[in-house]
């Protein structure tokens, strides 16, 4: 199953840390008589773009966990905390519109008790693994930024990938309504039925969690919660450098290395490819040459073959290795899953990409995978976008086949390992 990407629960309220995560909340109408609303501030700095959630909440709690809604949010231009890298003061003023809007919506005399909070995820984990100077300049540059707002600040760290997964899986089950439900009697009540596993699909890395009845052979995939009086033992895990973007850099660096051409892209589109952009990540570490010029240019061709794509990207996954039990890939231990999922952020745009822009019926896993054998046998003239006007930007691969790209890496790659 999918949802529609959007926020979630804020992290000050979970176990200290946190970011806010997920989907569109749909929650029902919430009627308490409690004269004071408090909020809290989550700013999302993920691997491609940031967002702030502004959370409103009453002081009551049910079980010692928090009733939480979304009061609004904003999405800060420009790239992701990490893209600032070479320039960290950047990052701290690309927060500064967001921020400003907070201080207008959370009621005045609510700030200084209004709790400020930012969580980066792999694209900042992956800049701390290249250069950990670089990555502390830029959350110093983030914190000098969000201690000059008058809100409750609480600091900016990197989540962990185990916190990802979590508090993706936690704001899912929350969301919709899985731990606690609000009757139509006026009473809150914990709804008799399990949680939903969450699959989250990001920029730098993708992340799998749901509730196990064992204890995890390798404990650093195992948390254990304890909300709204229950207690849930939860598998988590986060593979670093299998998000879309990371994938489709991977995709590239294989596509030079093996092919000299693009078996991913449509036939009949070419682009100029810079090597530096190709290897400058740790995800393209194993592939890169010994020797090469940053600076170079390759031109680069599709050629629409996704037997020769599915390939490409199959050689991403380890399926052989696995000291425990039973693993998912590349040696990660993964319990049998069961019950539903529901898969989101790039699960969702790419998902919709075929069913809405590409008009193709997803519904089912062999609809799934006849969308992308169509999508990846089309040509650019087929596949190409309509012309927009002069002052838009073209779109090219990148935009137009991540949809046929990411669904095959999911139906051949992540559905091999988990179901």
């Amino acid at each position: 199953e999918e949802a529609q990407p959007s926020p979630g629960l804020p992290p000050f309220l979970l176990a200290g840390g946190a970011k806010g995560h997920g989907l569109r909340p749909h929650l029902h109408g919430r009627p308490h008589p409690h004269p004071h609303s408090q909020y809290g501030i989550v700013l999302d700095a993920g691997s491609s773009h940031t967002s702030m959630f502004i959370y409103k909440w009453l002081a009551d709690k049910e079980n010692d966990t928090g009733i939480v809604g979304q009061h609004s949010s904003c999405d800060v231009h420009g790239g992701g905390i990490s893209s600032y890298a070479d320039n960290p003061s950047r990052a701290g003023q690309s927060l500064a519109e967001c921020l400003d809007q907070a201080l207008q919506e959370v009621p005045k005399e609510r700030h200084v008790s209004t709790p400020l909070y930012l969580g980066a995820t792999a694209g900042m984990r992956l800049l701390n693994l290249t250069s950990p100077e670089a990555s502390a300049n830029v959350l110093a540059a983030v914190t000098q930024t969000l201690t000059q707002y008058p809100f409750d600040f609480r600091g900016a760290h990197i989540l962990s990938g185990q916190d990802e997964g979590v508090f993706g899986w936690v704001t899912t089950n929350y969301l919709l309504e899985n731990f606690i439900k609000y009757g139509w009697v006026g009473r809150w009540f914990r709804p008799r039925k399990g949680t939903l596993g969450a699959m989250d699909l990001g920029g730098a890395s993708t992340q799998i969690t749901f509730e196990t009845a064992s204890p995890a052979e390798d404990p650093a995939n195992e948390v254990q919660l304890r909300l709204y009086g229950q207690h849930y033992r939860v598998y988590t895990h986060s593979f670093l450098c299998y998000g879309r973007d990371q994938v489709l850099r991977r995709l590239l660096a294989g596509a030079l290395q093996t092919h000299g051409f693009h078996p991913c892209w449509p036939r009949g589109y070419s682009n100029q490819v810079l090597l530096g952009d190709v290897y400058e990540s740790p995800c393209t570490a194993a592939q890169r040459p010994q020797a090469f010029n940053s600076s170079t240019r390759v031109n680069l061709s599709g050629t629409s073959d996704p037997a020769l794509c599915r390939s490409l990207i199959m050689g991403l996954f380890n399926f052989s290795s696995c000291r425990f039990s039973r693993c998912s890939f590349n040696g990660i231990f993964q319990p049998p899953v069961a019950g539903n999922f529901i898969a989101f952020s790039a699960f969702f745009y790419t998902m919709d990409f075929l069913r809405t822009a590409m008009g193709l019926p997803v519904a089912t896993l062999q609809q799934l995978e006849a969308a992308v054998a169509t999508v990846c046998n089309q040509t650019w003239s087929e596949v190409r976008p309509p012309p927009r006007s002069s002052r838009a930007a073209p779109e090219g691969p990148a935009s137009q086949h991540r949809a046929s790209l990411t669904k095959i890496w999911r139906t051949e790659g992540i559905a091999k390992a988990l179901w």
